[in-house]
């Protein structure tokens, strides 16, 4: 009776996830997708005034701005407004909170950039914006503004100009010349040891290759074959193809950071940076990028569960899933079907089947965006 009772239980499980895939293939362009973007308008963007919105990292009694927030917040923007569901206007006002919020670099503060500060928090009444940028979210501004520049032609230029600006200060101020990586941001001066720290993250091949035809300049193309070149040495130093959250990486050798590096415990291993990867790698059309992509792909099909981090070794970090790591993954995969990785397709896709998550705006950012991603 026991052995009849978890065959039944079993079966149920098989026959709901076959009941989601149904519903993802059949309905996804009307009614998943459309309902995940509308999800994560009403919970994560805040209007500010009349013609600025941001993306809320933070909460709803303590909301947080992020520039890599606010870059995600745009790219799906673009990406909604290609399928019809949003409108140039709502570009525009994520637009105008990034402007009102651009860095400042010399000692005095006093040397408006193109780059956006990093972080804004309501705190004792009154907003605070903090100084320095993130690369990560720098890129995902010039991409978005890339994409907006080819789906409004009459503003095309005042995109494309603000791009070409924004991608001049990256190299400008987030380039390290010795390794030809990107730096974390522009607080990392280049005579400190932080001018090598890589964060594998940052390497958004398909968004090189933009930038290097937008702006004219071959480095572009310079920087996408060495950051590739560096996510390439490190998946090969695991038989899991797993790569960290951050590096140390000189012009040759490249090494995960240890704990506590610079923003966790969990600096050196398989987290909440490099979670993104199947997601970047799977949009770059290069040997490199599907290279490591299918290593990592390779080594989530032999699991039963993707949990929410992992150890370089495979060793799990947490007992529990995350729309963070599952969302990625299954983009990568739906770019590699019938490559042996199909069965995650299938355990990935447990992300649509119940609402999009109210307190966790990662997990439901990279949700929306591979939702709208097509």
């Amino acid at each position: 009776m026991k052995n009849k009772l978890i065959g039944v239980f079993f079966l149920l499980i098989v026959f709901g996830y076959i009941a989601v895939f149904f519903l993802i293939r059949i309905n996804n362009p009307k009614q998943v997708q459309l309902k995940t973007y509308q999800e994560w308008k009403k919970e994560y963007l805040v209007n500010k005034g009349h013609n600025q919105t941001f993306v809320n990292a933070g909460s709803r009694k303590n909301p947080i701005a992020l520039s890599e927030a606010q870059g995600f917040g745009l790219i799906i923007t673009t990406k909604a407004a290609k399928l019809g569901w949003a409108k140039e206007a709502d570009f525009d006002k994520l637009l105008n909170y990034y402007l009102a919020h651009q860095d400042y670099v010399d000692d005095k503060h006093t040397q408006r950039v193109s780059l956006m500060q990093w972080k804004q928090y309501y705190r004792h009444h009154h907003w605070i914006s903090e100084y320095n940028s993130a690369t990560d979210g720098d890129l995902y501004i010039a991409t978005a503004l890339d994409t907006a520049s080819r789906i409004w032609p009459k503003k095309a230029k005042y995109y494309r100009n603000l791009e070409i600006k924004l991608a001049n200060d990256i190299l400008r101020y987030e380039y390290n010349p010795k390794t030809g990586l990107l730096t974390t941001g522009d607080w990392v001066r280049l005579d400190s040891n932080y001018a090598n720290l890589f964060r594998t993250s940052d390497v958004l091949p398909f968004i090189f290759t933009n930038l290097a035809k937008t702006t004219k300049n071959d480095k572009w193309c310079q920087v996408k074959n060495a950051m590739l070149t560096k996510l390439v040495q490190l998946s090969n130093q695991h038989k899991t193809g797993l790569i960290p959250d951050f590096a140390w990486a000189s012009k040759k050798s490249v090494k995960a950071v240890a704990p506590k590096t610079i923003a966790g415990k969990n600096d050196g291993y398989y987290a909440y940076n490099a979670c993104r990867l199947p997601w970047i790698l799977a949009k770059g059309h290069d040997a490199k990028s599907r290279l490591i992509e299918r290593r990592m792909l390779k080594y989530f099909a032999k699991q039963n569960i993707v949990y929410g981090g992992y150890k370089l070794t495979g060793k799990t970090l947490v007992k529990n899933q995350s729309p963070s790591f599952s969302a990625p993954i299954f983009y990568g995969v739906n770019h590699f079907r019938g490559q042996g990785f199909d069965n995650l397709f299938v355990s990935q896709q447990y992300i649509y089947s119940k609402p999009l998550p109210q307190d966790d705006y990662y997990g439901a950012t990279l949700t929306t965006l591979v939702a709208v991603d097509r």
